[in-house]
């Protein structure tokens, strides 16, 4: 038999061709094709912690924490949100 690809003889129980490597069949079996990443879980629990940190912070009642520290907290927490994003975002 003739090689599909390149037309040189090969033996008939050939599985590919000996002179350009091209199967002389198609695959019993196709590969999965590429499953598009979803959010995962530590991605929603970490960004959930900070927004709770902040709220925490914000909310605190007692005067044990003073004010700026609570907007320092909160502007860090935001802070990592947003290079979370724009890492997520660059990847792509």
């Amino acid at each position: 038999m003739r090689c599909r690809h390149c037309g040189t003889e090969i033996a008939d129980k050939a599985i590919v061709c000996y002179r350009c490597g091209e199967a002389t069949s198609e695959p019993a079996h196709k590969a999965p094709s590429p499953r598009r990443a979803t959010p995962s879980v530590g991605l929603l629990a970490a960004t959930l912690a900070l927004v709770l940190l902040a709220l925490a912070a914000f909310y605190a009642g007692s005067d044990s924490v003073s004010q700026p520290l609570r907007w320092v907290v909160i502007a860090g927490a935001l802070a990592l949100i947003v290079i979370r994003v724009v890492m997520r975002h660059s990847r792509r």
